[in-house]
């Protein structure tokens, strides 16, 4: 059985995995609603990914005998400035993402507990994966910057994500 603080902490980041499922989609929504049909692919896959993210906390908590907790899903924004801007605030959101698994993983070592820090090393793992992938994509967009021939380019790049679900 998890101690309360970690059944606490580990809902919490479910729903946070939830939340960022659905900034992306709305992020995919703005990519289409300006003809950017890779980008808009390539975050409705990431959004795809968040789901299955928080369904590894769904499984966790309930083989440790905790139940889960869902909450309220904050509306994401729905319009970026741009491509870039977009991308921009997709970093920002995945270095927030590590800060909260890193902070979990500080309490299941001060608690002792091996089974929950054992669990979350996966995505100590996949945040540096992600936040490498999304960085990559805010310095192309950078490096082209108004060239719109370069974003076409860059948005068939995208395209290519293959959706592993």
């Amino acid at each position: 059985m998890l101690l309360p603080e970690l059944k606490d902490a580990l809902n919490e980041q479910l729903n946070k995995e939830l939340y960022s499922s659905y900034l992306y989609l709305a992020m995919s929504c703005y990519f289409e609603s300006i003809n950017l049909a890779g980008f808009a692919s390539w975050m409705r896959a990431q959004a795809k990914e968040e789901v299955e993210h928080s369904m590894k906390y769904y499984d966790f908590l309930f083989s440790r005998g905790s139940s889960v907790e869902l909450k309220t899903v904050d509306a994401p924004p729905s319009t970026w400035d741009s491509p870039l801007s977009a991308f921009e605030d997709a970093y920002r959101h995945e270095q927030d993402v590590t800060k909260d698994i890193n902070q979990i993983v500080d309490l299941s070592i001060s608690k002792s507990d091996h089974a929950t820090n054992n669990f979350l090393q996966w995505f100590v793992a996949e945040q540096v994966e992600e936040e490498a992938s999304v960085s990559a994509i805010v310095e192309k967009l950078k490096m082209i910057g108004d060239e719109q021939a370069a974003l076409v380019m860059v948005d068939r790049e995208l395209s290519s994500r293959v959706d592993v679900a």
